[in-house]
């Protein structure tokens, strides 16, 4: 079993930044891939972005390309996604993810979930 903590979040105005991290409780993290979901009201979850076990192969979500950098800390087992150039569109409740197959960006191909942290982009 693998415990993620999502932490970061918070209310920013438009064009401002937030970095967001996600702690993994294993001794095993360099087994995981790991992803950033986000779920806004009355949508589902949409992937955002994903890093390898290495993290030298990530993908992103055609909306964040360009703005956002997905990276990982192997010896602190934790995952970051910095977030720049925000939008009001970015508001949503983001989820950390750790799963085994490689550019999964399908909620259901991740195994384990955060509780999710909130992030709010005012115009």
């Amino acid at each position: 079993q693998v415990q993620l903590v999502e932490s970061g979040g918070g209310s920013v105005q438009a064009g401002g930044s937030l970095r967001l991290s996600c702690v993994a409780s294993t001794r095993f993290f360099n087994n995981y891939v790991l992803g950033w979901f986000r779920q806004a009201p009355g949508k589902e979850r949409e992937f955002v972005s994903g890093i390898s076990w290495s993290g030298s192969s990530t993908d992103y979500a055609d909306s964040v390309k360009g703005r956002f950098t997905i990276a990982r800390d192997n010896a602190k087992s934790t995952v970051y996604l910095q977030m720049n150039s925000l939008k009001p569109e970015d508001t949503a409740v983001y989820y950390c993810a750790a799963g085994t197959r490689l550019s999964a960006i399908v909620p259901r191909q991740y195994d384990y979930w955060g509780q999710g942290t909130q992030v709010t982009v005012s115009s």
